[in-house]
């Protein structure tokens, strides 16, 4: 990690709070504090992707603004985490898109659905494109051919997961620790993954809005991850059905695919949602403003990417099916083609985080 002023701006925060300790029950950012006399730049950045923005540690912080010391942990880590996510990127050169991201997010999403609305109808004459149908094998692929739909996802697929998997690299050789990752340790972080513990703050939940606790945050955030897990194993389990078992989309109502996606869809859409009233209607002191409309894009992408999903699922029998799947399929490919380089990366980086806090505090 290189050393910018956001990365001096973190040291001094944690200098101060080592010396104070007063939230060291908080959450898991202020034990591995205390693990520390020294800050490198590796460490902030563990740090800052450690910190799951609960709040906690503003409203109780006697050095606050407007406190001469300034501490706004939230606030600090927030631009860290973006400044990590742009060290860390593969390639370096699309490190770039993260400035502005709400714009380049916003413009992937207008022109991914552009572009497959356009094939769409370019590919297929009218009747085809508005003809209404029942729901019988194939319909989709009398839409956008089976050959197009599956290999543009599939590339994008394949290249999103590249990234990912070298910005997880990267990051874990400058922030990772040296020792050896263990069996007891990993099974830890993913429980802390797959539980989202410290959006819990110290317990009791997050600073959502103001210095009242509440549990929200967490419940839409369970809701966005678990939704999302679900749509894509409804998509795995599809690609079982066609390659394996010769059965050819949209399945039926209450076919395994379906219920999954529905679900999925569902989930997906109350978390994005009830994230963006949060992100909205939160008290802005312990934010970036920075980052805001990055957040509201990745949020809105999400939910988009679920909503026209549903919708294609409700009127996949009427004319306007075509154009509904062009649109999600849209959002969809859009989806894809920013995650390694909008917001969605910070849950792979605080996965990382949280194994490496997990190998610390095993000793």
């Amino acid at each position: 990690m290189r050393e910018t002023e956001a990365v001096q701006d973190a040291r001094r925060a944690a200098e101060i709070c080592n010396a104070c300790r007063y939230c060291e029950g908080m959450c898991a950012v202020f034990p591995a504090i205390e693990l520390r006399r020294d800050f490198a730049a590796g460490d902030l950045s563990y740090l800052a992707n450690l910190c799951h923005n609960c709040r906690g540690c503003y409203y109780a912080c006697q050095y606050a603004p407007p406190h001469e010391f300034g501490i706004n942990l939230p606030k600090t880590f927030a631009e860290l985490r973006v400044e990590s996510y742009e060290e860390y990127c593969w390639p370096r050169p699309l490190a770039r898109l993260f400035h502005g991201n709400g714009l380049v997010v916003s413009l992937a999403m207008a022109l991914s659905v552009a572009a497959i609305l356009i094939l769409a109808m370019v590919l297929q004459n009218p009747d085809i494109l508005f003809a209404a149908r029942a729901a019988e094998p194939g319909a989709f692929y009398a839409v956008i051919p089976y050959p197009a739909m599956v290999w543009t996802a599939g590339i994008t697929f394949v290249f999103s997961i590249l990234a990912l998997i070298m910005g997880f690299t990267n990051f874990w050789r400058d922030a990772g620790p040296r020792e050896p990752v263990t069996t007891r340790a990993l099974g830890r972080a993913i429980l802390d993954v797959l539980s989202l513990r410290n959006l819990g703050g110290g317990g009791a939940g997050c600073n959502d809005r103001s210095e009242a606790l509440s549990g929200a945050r967490k419940h839409f955030h369970h809701a966005m991850f678990y939704g999302f897990a679900l749509c894509f194993a409804a998509t795995s389990v599809a690609t079982i059905y066609h390659h394996f078992l010769g059965l050819a989309a949209p399945y039926p109502l209450l076919s395994l695919p379906v219920i999954l996606g529905t679900l999925g869809g569902i989930g997906m859409s109350i978390g994005a949602g009830g994230l963006l009233v949060l992100r909205v209607t939160a008290d802005q002191a312990p934010s970036s403003q920075k980052l805001l409309g990055a957040d509201i894009a990745m949020i809105f992408l999400l939910g988009m990417s679920a909503l026209t999903g549903l919708a294609l699922l409700a009127f996949r029998t009427t004319g306007s099916m075509g154009i509904l799947l062009a649109i999600h399929l849209g959002f969809v490919l859009a989806l894809f083609l920013t995650l390694p380089y909008s917001r969605m990366v910070h849950g792979l980086y605080r996965a990382a985080a949280l194994l490496r806090s997990a190998i610390e505090h095993q000793k």
